[in-house]
């Protein structure tokens, strides 16, 4: 998909006009922001925008985030663990310590896989 992000008034009105008139190629909006299909009508929309926006406009390529095959398993078990706890205000750093969940500190600095190349 094609996320683009619009940072200016007028950029933001050109946005929900080419979503008004384009509602096939757009798979969500979120405001001054919409995901498009990764399509040459999506391009051509994201393309346009920023040729009549420049700078206003931010268009980036998105892709869908698989946890089986992007996320480690420890840390998959440490989210579901974490929305189990029995008290909900405890925070992540206090509920791992004595657990083999990964600490945020670890987790922190450790890329996904398939973005080491990035």
């Amino acid at each position: 998909m094609l996320l683009v992000v619009t940072y200016s008034q007028a950029a933001r009105q050109t946005l929900r006009n080419v979503c008004n008139g384009h509602d096939e190629a757009v798979v969500q909006r979120f405001g001054r922001a919409v995901l498009l299909e990764a399509t040459e009508l999506g391009a051509f929309l994201a393309l346009r925008l920023r040729e009549k926006h420049a700078s206003d406009v931010q268009i980036e390529r998105t892709e869908a985030f698989n946890e089986f095959e992007d996320a480690p398993e420890e840390v998959r078990d440490a989210a579901t663990a974490y929305e189990d706890r029995a008290h909900p205000s405890t925070p992540y750093t206090k509920f791992a310590v004595g657990t083999d969940h990964p600490a945020p500190d670890t987790m922190r600095d450790a890329e996904l896989a398939g973005d080491t190349d990035r």
